[in-house]
């Protein structure tokens, strides 16, 4: 019998890194603007646009959101009973997913789990970008079993938002705001 060795992926959306040139922001986002409305696959210059901003040197005060995304993934991780576990970003910040599938298979899982911090219906990355992404590597991994963790329950995140919203109403209500 095949050992199953499970894998579990955090997307977060990524950030611009403080001290990246706008104008490799402006020409990257203009060229994906093109290819997505001539349906086309990336260009080499998008390609390397995106490769040379998702590369960007970063530390928690040119990237706090890297920074925010490694704390809750450290936390995640901490909850999955030692599942392989990796980070990935949309944009702007490596690793891709496709890099943070490849080296969990590498690593031996045989069914990762993706989910995302973007749990709001509607966004194009979580509703249209992640599971294209998902649905493109399924064939280049047939052994591995892919999962995406979407959508959320929204009760349940409403419910999270809810409980937010007492903590920080009973820190006013006692002071502590």
């Amino acid at each position: 019998m095949k050992t199953e060795t499970r894998g579990v992926i955090l997307v977060g959306h990524g950030g611009i890194p403080k001290g990246c040139p706008q104008e490799l922001i402006t020409k990257l986002k203009r060229l994906e603007g093109q290819r997505r409305a001539a349906k086309l696959p990336p260009s080499a210059e998008e390609l390397e646009l995106d490769a040379k901003v998702r590369q960007w040197p970063r530390t928690a005060e040119t990237d706090p959101y890297q920074a925010g995304l490694e704390q809750i993934a450290a936390r995640l991780r901490a909850q999955l009973n030692g599942a392989l576990f990796a980070v990935a970003y949309n944009e702007f910040c490596a690793p891709t997913l496709e890099e943070s599938v490849e080296s969990l298979i590498k690593q031996g899982a045989t069914h990762i789990t993706v989910t995302t911090t973007m749990f709001t219906p509607g966004g194009s990355h979580s509703e249209v970008e992640i599971p294209e992404i998902l649905d493109q590597l399924r064939p280049q991994y047939p052994e591995v079993e892919l999962r995406y963790a979407w959508p959320f329950d929204l009760d349940s995140v409403a419910n999270t938002l809810a409980e937010q919203v007492r903590r920080f109403s009973e820190a006013v209500s006692i002071g502590k705001a």
